[in-house]
């Protein structure tokens, strides 16, 4: 059995930056890294919008940068994933892999979302070379380029919009024939001469040569009328929702509709004194790196308050 100050669950931007900050304030944090080291940033190619990197950064680079300044101060890292929480105790019960058991005074859940994708083997094979989860990390790079937006949502219909101020043209693969998207989001969209939405269209594949440079597309899936189309394409934009990774604690902390953990207005405070929220995990908005490290170190900065005052 271990016993710690302060526990760090994730390895994203929220993590080690909450890392940095809580080992800065000898809290000794442990940071335990879970299943994918350095979070869903390393899915993208590259990172042009954190401060600091003004000619841009590979993310596998920029994430090895923060876990080796958080350890420069002192924090231990642990290998492994969370299996099991109790916050009904204090101080908080965290075990990893259902046998190391830590003792933390106070929790720092940095789990992250991940997004959700359709599931096509091609999605997988083109991720990180043209299939992406977000428009402002990396529409930056289809510059007058023609793109694709899956989904039929606010979400879907803000990101075309965004890519339709970068790019040559932007398609929208709607499953439905209509969008589920709010009024003014709808005509934004259907206004926009850039987009063109491909109403009762599912994706069946990408195509291209070591990058998408094409989607099959099947119109009418199963209808008398059913016919397939291709479409030429650079990129391919997933809008149909994140999923955030917080069920571990869904027994502890208060979750809205979606998952996302709550917490107290802008703080990262949940509700259970000692536990606190920082990340994706609780922010159905922004999903950014800059947000998420911000939140990181808020999170390091309540964590020590409350250990002081214990």
């Amino acid at each position: 059995m271990n016993k710690v100050k302060c526990l760090i669950i994730g390895s994203g931007p929220a993590g080690y930056t909450a890392a940095i900050y809580a080992s800065r304030a000898n809290l000794h944090p442990v940071l335990i890294e879970g299943p994918q080291l350095g979070g869903q940033l390393t899915t993208t190619t590259e990172v042009e919008n954190f401060p600091g990197y003004p000619d841009g950064i590979e993310p596998f680079q920029m994430m090895d940068d923060l876990r080796r300044q958080a350890g420069r101060f002192g924090t231990q890292f642990v290998s492994g994933i969370v299996t099991k929480v109790d916050f009904s105790v204090s101080p908080k019960r965290v075990i990893i892999e259902d046998t190391d058991e830590y003792l933390a005074d106070s929790v720092i859940v940095a789990t992250g979302a991940s997004a959700k994708y359709l599931g096509l083997e091609s999605e997988r094979t083109y991720r990180g070379h043209g299939v992406s989860a977000c428009a402002t990390c990396d529409g930056f790079f289809y510059r007058k380029k023609t793109v694709a937006v899956v989904g039929g949502g606010d979400t879907a219909c803000e990101e075309a919009s965004y890519l339709a101020g970068l790019c040559e043209k932007v398609y929208m693969i709607v499953r439905k024939p209509y969008l589920r998207a709010s009024e003014i989001m709808q005509q934004r969209v259907l206004d926009n001469p850039k987009i063109e939405v491909l109403f009762e269209h599912n994706t069946l594949q990408l195509t291209g040569d070591g990058k998408v440079q094409g989607a099959d597309l099947i119109f009418r899936k199963g209808e008398p009328d059913e016919q397939s189309r291709h479409i030429d394409i650079d990129g391919f934009f997933l809008a149909i929702g994140h999923h955030p990774n917080t069920e571990l604690f869904a027994d502890y902390l208060n979750r809205d509709a979606e998952g996302y953990i709550i917490v107290d207005g802008d703080s990262p405070r949940t509700n259970i004194p000692g536990v606190f929220a920082a990340g994706d995990c609780a922010d159905p908005h922004y999903r950014q790196a800059v947000v998420a490290a911000a939140s990181g170190c808020k999170a390091a900065m309540e964590a020590d308050k409350y250990i002081k005052n214990l």
